[in-house]
């Protein structure tokens, strides 16, 4: 314990930091209110009735009430303010009524259960840090969290996308084990990247093994709400989702995901061949031009087709697609060249599933997907380039990733 009475260490009251801290914060929200409510009074001082009474005037205290701040909780008596003004009446910004939470701390819970805390160790695990009588943290101050999530995530299926326009998309297909069901759930996801370079997540929805339909489902949704085609789309081999947006966005560009062809192809060779194998494959995908891309899928095919067909043959199907992303500025290949910004995003929600043992039912592992990719949209950093996605959409052509100039396309 440290001893501290009147600034020094020395004395009969022993207080501990923590608490400190707390009575310092509790002192400076007094002083706050209490310059909050004067300035109040000092502005409408001239406003007087009939008799020359002030229609503004100070009113004694509220009822000490406790509030959890980020220091810890504490104990405050508001002083409140007689307005008899008509219509007029005095509400705090620093403390509105009935706030027994700051801001800060309705956001840290969100936060500590995404990342795997259980409802009930909530009171247990914030007591200590915040005060035994902090507030609000029970397991039903979740339950209320997750039902609000239900409301924004319903917001978020009605967006109107008709004033946004798309030059990339990426989709991934993602599988969630559901504690209390047989069957994994399949999240269909979609990232965005705007005209400004920013990305957005565009769905989160509950497919059922990539399917064609499924896709096809989420798409019309998407241009229901306005949305148009993008210019391409990044994604991994999954057939059902080619085959929606075929059907649903025909002018639409294909990429092939990298990461994922290069597991592919690596998987049917043996372990002592793979790291001489992926650095080749690595010198395709970063190849400067199209035609290099193809000359070393050539020299890849010689040097393995005769034992392992299946390897060459997993990177050369639909090789046109996996080499789209030379028609784009080359300060965009990098991004456009799998669907890492889906992976990485999901490395957060994987973290939640293996702390959890999976999510009690699939529209509770759905909120949390959607929740934790929103919160991960606030860090995700433009495409470098940004400036040439509006080119792009503009009309303008690139080769192996320079821009065409408009005499060049013309002699073409």
């Amino acid at each position: 314990m440290l001893r501290i009475v009147d600034g020094t260490t020395d004395g009969n009251t022993a207080m501990s930091l923590d608490e400190l801290a707390r009575e310092g914060a509790r002192r400076m929200l007094v002083q706050a209110l209490q310059a909050e409510v004067a300035d109040y009074v000092e502005r409408h001082a001239g406003e007087r009735d009939s008799n020359g009474h002030a229609l503004v005037v100070r009113n004694g205290r509220a009822q000490a009430r406790k509030v959890t701040l980020g220091a810890g909780t504490v104990e405050v008596e508001a002083p409140r303010v007689h307005d008899r003004r008509a219509g007029k009446r005095f509400s705090s910004a620093i403390l509105p009524p009935y706030m027994r939470r700051s801001p800060k701390v309705n956001e840290v819970l969100p936060v500590l259960y995404l990342r795997g805390l259980s409802t009930g160790d909530f009171g247990e695990a914030l007591s200590s840090l915040l005060g035994k009588d902090a507030s609000g943290l029970s397991p039903t101050t979740i339950t209320r969290l997750t039902a609000e999530w239900e409301t924004e995530y319903r917001a978020f299926q009605k967006q109107d996308l008709s004033q946004r326009e798309y030059v990339y998309v990426f989709v991934d297909g993602v599988h969630f084990r559901v504690r209390l069901e047989d069957d994994r759930l399949c999240t269909l996801v979609m990232i965005g990247v705007r005209a400004d370079g920013s990305k957005e997540l565009l769905a989160v929805e509950d497919g059922y093994r990539e399917s064609a339909e499924s896709w096809s489902t989420v798409l019309r949704s998407l241009c229901s709400r306005g949305m148009r085609a993008p210019l391409l789309v990044a994604g991994d081999g999954a057939l059902g989702f080619w085959k929606a947006v075929r059907d649903v966005w025909p002018e639409t560009r294909e990429q092939r995901c990298w990461v994922h062809r290069l597991a592919n192809v690596l998987d049917k060779l043996p372990r002592r061949l793979q790291g001489q194998a992926k650095r080749a494959l690595h010198e395709i995908m970063e190849a400067e031009s199209r035609e290099s891309a193809q000359e070393q899928m050539k020299h890849f095919a010689e040097a393995y087709s005769a034992k392992y067909p299946k390897a060459v043959a997993s990177l050369e199907r639909d090789s046109d697609k996996l080499l789209s992303f030379y028609d784009f500025p080359a300060e965009h290949w990098q991004h456009i060249r799998s669907t890492n910004v889906i992976e990485s995003a999901f490395a957060t929600v994987r973290l939640r599933q293996r702390v959890t043992k999976g999510a009690g039912s699939r529209t509770k592992a759905l909120l949390m997907a959607f929740k934790l990719l929103e919160m991960a949209q606030k860090r995700w950093r433009r495409i470098n380039g940004a400036h040439q996605a509006a080119l792009l959409l503009a009309g303008a052509r690139f080769v192996d990733g320079v821009q065409i100039k408009k005499d060049q396309e013309e002699a073409a």
